[in-house]
């Protein structure tokens, strides 16, 4: 019997093989990372500036995370989806974020939230929700989500060590299952997943997590001049697909296309 799902992800940790992930918007993406053999998906509330042009993740809604989470985990479905959990969807109360969470699972039909946030509110907030029964994903260090009330994108360093600790440990604690680790020193992230039993994925923070996740437009590069250091482009779709479109453009206009072996011929009989 094949394992799946969290436990899949806590063998990983325990027999030190290294967890692989990419974030998918739609049902044709996730459906090719799931031929790759990826372990999760996430459905990043990312999608907002990937798919959408917005400047941040803030404007993304709940009703939109469950239109293409119901897409990924229809493209993906022998694979782990987790639904992430938009600004908004759970701040405000151990209710709301249970409410948010189970219309991930019933509606979109993921199989795990994760959500930002180690302080004492966002560990009641997991708390609540694995008390639910739905499996969390935390996520500590640089938080997308907060990024007006901090006044940027900020790398945490280990000068936040203490607090970086604290917070893994109580969402550990609380009952999360894994836990991303976002724009760390590596050190520190080091520590950290050395000092956690579940199962730490990183992006942007370094050698030594136990998994690795990027934003699968940046990764191919669809994302324009967007280079942070610790991103690795794998493909420039960009260039094939401006390519590919300049070309047939140029056959529309030249008349190749549709060419003779493209058309319907009157029936014979």
């Amino acid at each position: 019997m094949t394992t799946t799902g969290p436990e899949l992800l806590r063998q990983r940790k325990e027999q030190g093989i290294r967890i692989v992930s990419l974030t998918a918007y739609d049902f044709m993406t996730a459906r090719l990372e799931e031929q790759a053999g990826v372990d999760f998906i996430l459905v990043g509330d990312s999608l907002g500036m990937a798919m959408l042009g917005h400047k941040d993740t803030l404007g993304v809604t709940m009703d939109l995370m469950i239109v293409h989470t119901l897409a990924v985990s229809r493209g993906a479905p022998d694979t782990l989806v987790i639904g992430d959990m938009p600004f908004g969807s759970y701040e405000a109360s151990d209710e709301l974020a249970v409410a948010s969470a189970k219309r991930f699972i019933g509606e979109g039909e993921a199989g795990a939230v994760k959500l930002e946030g180690g302080d004492v509110d966002q560990v009641s907030r997991v708390r609540a929700i694995v008390s639910s029964g739905i499996p969390v994903m935390g996520h500590v260090g640089l938080l997308p989500q907060s990024v007006r009330r901090l006044g940027g994108y900020r790398i945490v360093y280990a000068d936040q060590r203490e607090r970086m600790l604290e917070e893994a440990l109580s969402l550990e604690k609380a009952g999360a299952f894994a836990m991303v680790l976002e724009g760390m020193e590596e050190g520190l992230a080091k520590e950290i997943t050395e000092s956690v039993a579940i199962p730490t994925i990183g992006i942007g923070a370094g050698r030594f997590t136990d998994g690795q996740i990027l934003v699968v437009n940046d990764m191919l590069g669809l994302s324009g001049e967007f280079h942070p250091k610790f991103l690795k482009r794998y493909a420039e779709l960009d260039i094939s697909m401006v390519h590919a479109f300049s070309t047939f453009a140029s056959e529309v206009k030249n008349g190749v296309f549709p060419g003779v072996e493209h058309i319907y011929s009157p029936r014979e009989d």
